[in-house]
């Protein structure tokens, strides 16, 4: 039986929440306090479509937020435009793309939202029913730990010398295994199958802690595989969700699976077009860290975080909520990204 950990971190300004099986991290969940309700993954909303789009087999809906989302027209789903009607939220932003919409009814009045989609505790308590959450310094480190090892293009497995690499690109998701050559751990073709089942078990995890989707084609060790095998060993680590597409293992040792998008991938979450650290996540590292001081140094009167102007002025008013023991200091000679902690 698998071991199952769950931490939340309820922290001003963000909560996160982190589930870890067998010792590493497979998913990390934020939700901000700025972020656009209306967006989040099973929010239900009001919206007006504001254009049908025949080639796209689809409608642009006005959620009463900057950017429309999208509805498919599937199963008979249809809405012509200047209808209103009440959607919910299957797909977050993306590659600024808009939410991905189902039909729920027809609804009246104005673009809105009816209700928000589930909070941090409650996702957590439905991905590990019965597991109460650690909470603390020890849910703080958790969400850097989790929020680093998303951050992996990927991992080496001592116990069978699967050398795994993901890749993100516009297209698709590449994965690679590959056999790391170790000495004692055998090469042959019970290794090389050991070695798959084990890639696709980590894949799946992976790519849930990144949260990236969509076509996903994996490069798996040798050739002349056992296709059934290997489709059954997919589906354990995928799931049998109807929306997972699985296609056959090719000649050139390739299978291909097709995932259903739903949150936001991590790195747009925490990072702009530019592909740095947004300054609203800034202020919030800084804002973790003197609170990670503060529950970790109990007997000082007084703990400082000093970091660069401009994430000093968004983290002030959240860390006035940590109470009379934190304070704050702008200084212009720290490089953004750099916080320094003093105590006393």
């Amino acid at each position: 039986m698998s071991a199952v950990e769950v931490f939340l971190d309820e922290a001003p300004g963000e909560i996160r929440g982190v589930v870890a099986r067998d010792g590493r991290f497979e998913h990390l969940l934020i939700e901000r306090e700025d972020e656009v309700a209306a967006h989040r993954l099973g929010a239900r909303v009001a919206g007006r479509v504001v254009e049908v789009h025949d080639g796209l087999k689809g409608a642009f809906v006005d959620l009463g937020t900057a950017i429309p989302g999208f509805l498919p027209f599937r199963g008979g789903a249809r809405a012509g435009e200047g209808a209103r009607i009440e959607v919910e939220v299957v797909a977050e932003p993306r590659e600024r793309k808009g939410a991905t919409l189902r039909m729920v009814g027809p609804t009246d009045g104005p673009p809105r939202l009816l209700r928000p989609g589930p909070a941090v505790r409650e996702t957590l308590a439905a991905l590990a029913p019965g597991v109460e959450p650690a909470t603390g310094p020890a849910a703080i480190r958790a969400g850097l730990e989790a929020e680093e090892a998303a951050a992996s293009p990927g991992e080496l497995f001592a116990d069978t010398g699967l050398d795994l690499m993901v890749e993100r690109t516009r297209a698709l998701v590449a994965v690679d295994f590959d056999l790391a050559p170790s000495r004692g751990l055998a090469t042959g073709g019970k290794a090389r199958e050991r070695a798959n089942r084990q890639g696709l078990a980590q894949t799946a995890r992976l790519l849930r802690l990144k949260r990236w989707a969509g076509l996903v084609v994996i490069d798996l060790i040798g050739a002349g595989h056992d296709g059934p095998a290997i489709l059954a060993a997919a589906r354990r680590a995928f799931g049998d969700d109807p929306a997972i597409g699985y296609g056959p293992v090719s000649r050139f040792g390739l299978l291909q699976v097709s995932l259903p998008w739903g949150r936001t991938p991590l790195e747009e979450v925490f990072n702009g077009t530019d592909g740095r650290r947004r300054v609203e996540h800034r202020a919030q590292d800084v804002v973790r860290a003197l609170r990670l001081a503060l529950l970790s140094e109990t007997g000082s009167p007084r703990v400082r975080a000093r970091c660069a102007p401009d994430e000093a002025a968004i983290a002030a008013p959240l860390v006035a909520r940590l109470g009379p023991r934190a304070d704050l200091r702008s200084d212009a000679a720290i490089a953004p990204g750099t916080i320094l902690i003093e105590e006393g």
